[in-house]
């Protein structure tokens, strides 16, 4: 059964990825340009010289990256399909909805919440023209200690719900305090992060990050309602009876 929800999450995933591929390319891409036709605008011509450019002329031309950002988010789509399969195969019957499918949406909606959501919140995505590549590994440290975070606050909050005596409000209660407390905490503890110029377009800016969590939100919509649609349908299929077959006396 584990093999089969892994082949299942692989190839669900692997199209949602395209799916949510297709709305970055629609969506994010223009913005995209813009900001990096800012950014080259904005270039000394001593940079455009050393090829520090976007353009045709660089390692990887728009053209292809834009054609490439299928690929990665098909990619994207056959990992996160294949760890949603695993531990989704670990849920079954142990919390949340009984049946696969509201297991399946229910999944993919915390996954999003704790993986995606709370991280963007703290540190939300820039264009291209925004950031100091001197801190991109400390801006990246911090975007995974997010995900953490968000990762143990939800395994917390499930265990300590799962613990109380009492009513469904009581559990409730427990659940959403014990989820709160250490991504309020986190919030508050982890350094800000500021690097966007004082005279970058908010506009452009706002698209390109509304386009990101779009881009996510998206992937997850789709892959949770097709996971837990192929679920619910291979749960209705009739079990094969064995037939007897008669044995000459």
């Amino acid at each position: 059964m584990v093999r089969t929800l892994l082949v299942r999450g692989l190839l669900l995933g692997l199209l949602a990825g395209l799916i949510a591929g297709g709305f970055a390319f629609a969506f994010g891409e223009p913005s995209v340009d813009s900001a990096i036709a800012l950014e080259e605008a904005a270039q000394p011509p001593a940079a455009e010289a050393a090829g520090h450019n976007h353009g045709e002329e660089a390692v990887v031309s728009r053209p292809g990256q834009k054609a490439g950002l299928f690929l990665a988010t098909g990619l994207y789509g056959l990992a996160v399909g294949g760890v949603f399969a695993l531990v989704f195969a670990g849920l079954r019957g142990r919390v949340g909805p009984r049946s696969e499918g509201g297991l399946a949406l229910a999944a993919a909606a915390t996954a999003f919440v704790a993986i995606i959501l709370l991280p963007f919140l703290k540190y939300p995505a820039n264009p291209p023209a925004v950031g100091d590549p001197e801190t991109i590994n400390s801006r990246t440290l911090l975007y995974v200690i997010m995900i953490g975070v968000g990762l143990a606050s939800t395994a917390i909050a499930v265990a300590s719900g799962r613990r109380t005596q009492g009513g469904p409000w009581a559990r409730w209660l427990v659940t959403v305090v014990t989820f709160l407390v250490p991504v309020i905490a986190a919030w508050a503890l982890l350094p800000a992060v500021n690097e966007v110029p004082a005279n970058f377009p908010a506009t452009l800016l706002w698209e390109f990050r509304l386009a990101s969590l779009g881009t996510q939100l998206v992937f997850w919509t789709a892959f949770g309602v097709l996971f837990g649609w192929a679920c619910d349908r291979a749960a209705r299929r009739p079990a094969a009876v064995p037939v007897a077959v008669p044995t000459p006396s």
